[in-house]
């Protein structure tokens, strides 16, 4: 069944059962019943990340410190968390946020930060990373919440990669244009993505990723993009090619 975008969609963290009642946090039920101004009687969508989406209803008159959902029906089952790993280094604030919601819309399943040499913030909000993660997977009909870690160092994330995983990364560099004849020749259904900084990697990054036999450079096209725009279109061709719309 596909997702009924006609209703409101929420994430909340208890566990979804027919029959189940539970009162939504007070942020979660000022915004229900203050900004939507949702009634008693009132159905929406709910999910957690774990139990599937279920169809839900306002249980009682709605007041501004507590709103009640008695769960109906499940409306989809839980799907297989999807198993692409994206690695990035951390934006300007604006366009991290805007980077983030359209990888959990592309289907990235863990989102990784990195700090690279050319990386301009060394500190990562995670916590605002995991908001702009649930609000996306909220509009967008995701069921499966992508999880974040903290951020780390490149020399971290290239030493303790699975090297069963084939990690491919956007290079600059490339001599070539098209990623799709690159990609065709990919095996591995373990797949992870590394986007790097709007300075690209450095030449000693670069050298490094190349020299090792799980990474794969991909060129995305003729044209400068910058890093957000890139991690779009790379997770693009990388769904398109070999990933879950292939």
């Amino acid at each position: 069944m596909r997702a009924n975008y006609k209703l409101q969609r929420l994430f909340v963290s208890d566990d979804l059962a027919a029959g189940r009642r539970f009162e939504l946090d007070r942020q979660q039920s000022h915004y229900l019943a203050n900004v939507l101004r949702m009634r008693e009687g009132a159905q929406l969508l709910v999910f957690n990340g774990r139990d599937g989406e279920w169809l839900a209803r306002i249980s009682g008159a709605p007041s501004k410190k507590a709103v009640s959902l008695e769960l109906m029906e499940q409306a989809r089952p839980q799907p297989e968390p999807p198993d692409l790993l994206f690695a990035f280094a951390p934006i300007k604030a604006g366009r991290l946020d805007y980077l983030v919601q359209k990888a959990v819309e592309m289907g990235a399943g863990t989102l990784q930060p990195v700090i690279t040499q050319h990386t301009q913030l060394s500190k990562v909000g995670t916590a605002r990373l995991q908001a702009n993660v649930l609000e996306a997977a909220e509009q967008c009909g995701v069921l499966s919440v992508p999880q974040v870690h903290e951020a780390v160092s490149f020399e971290t994330l290239i030493a303790g990669w699975d090297a069963g995983r084939r990690l491919i990364f956007c290079d600059e560099a490339s001599d070539t244009h098209n990623p799709r004849p690159i990609l065709d020749k990919i095996a591995e259904t373990k797949l992870g993505l590394l986007v790097g900084p709007e300075g690209g990697f450095s030449e000693h990054e670069r050298t490094q990723l190349r020299a090792l036999p799980f990474v794969t450079p991909i060129p995305l096209g003729p044209r400068i993009l910058r890093a957000d725009t890139a991690a779009v279109a790379a997770l693009a061709v990388i769904q398109a090619s070999i990933g879950d719309w292939h």
